[in-house]
């Protein structure tokens, strides 16, 4: 950030321009935050309807306001009248139903979705999970509790089915933990540490200079 307080090139006097201008430096500013989207480690769960996408998509879900969000919480539930929803109440799209006489649910690393009912042991085909990835998933819009919806940054929505486009599968029963590397972090975090360091002690020697000079006689 700068203050200026004379443009370069602006008038000096009669036919005569500023070869150079004055700026102040202010110091720095935020210029973006970008959300990473990256695959993070998974957590073996015991919920049939966990699911973790390995590799690049979102699961589209249908927010109260008829909107479509994007998340990658797998972390979905069966709500009263069957529907697959996620932990905030959205429902799963294309919606999938799931009866009430299920006993197993399975679903496939392409995100196909069978169920076993009673004594019948060959599972039936109840729906399919498609997933959603964008040119530019950085340029989401997060509406918080892990939802996002595109913008103009983002990019139209391409959906297709799991291991399809470029999109990842489908594991069952898994949950996708923080993709957070702990060792990246501490290294970037000690070299800046020792970066701010350097410069406050070139800082300091520049200041110890100008002192001796002061004190020449």
């Amino acid at each position: 950030m700068y203050h200026t307080i004379k443009e370069p090139g602006a008038a000096s006097g009669l036919n005569a321009v500023s070869p150079t201008g004055v700026q102040t430096g202010l110091g720095v500013r935020t210029a973006s935050i970008q959300k990473d989207f990256e695959m993070g480690n998974s957590k073996q769960t015991k919920n049939a309807l966990d699911m973790f996408i390995e590799g690049p998509g979102f699961f589209p879900v249908q927010l109260p306001d008829g909107q479509i969000g994007y998340t990658r919480d797998g972390s979905f539930k069966k709500d009263p009248n069957g529907r697959i929803v996620d932990k905030n109440g959205n429902a799963l799209q294309p919606e999938i139903v799931i009866p009430p006489n299920a006993t197993g649910i399975e679903i496939t690393a392409q995100g196909r979705v069978s169920v076993i009912s009673g004594n019948n042991r060959d599972a039936q085909n109840i729906g399919q999970i498609e997933l959603v990835n964008f040119v530019n998933p950085a340029g989401l819009k997060a509406l918080g509790r892990n939802v996002f919806v595109p913008s103009g940054a983002s990019g139209l929505p391409q959906q297709a089915q799991p291991g399809q486009q470029g999109l990842g599968t489908i594991a069952q029963q898994e949950l996708e933990t923080s993709n957070v590397n702990i060792v990246d972090e501490m290294v970037n975090m000690i070299t800046a540490q020792r970066a701010y360091e350097t410069n406050s002690k070139v800082i300091q020697a520049s200041d110890q200079m100008l002192q001796n000079i002061n004190q020449l006689r």
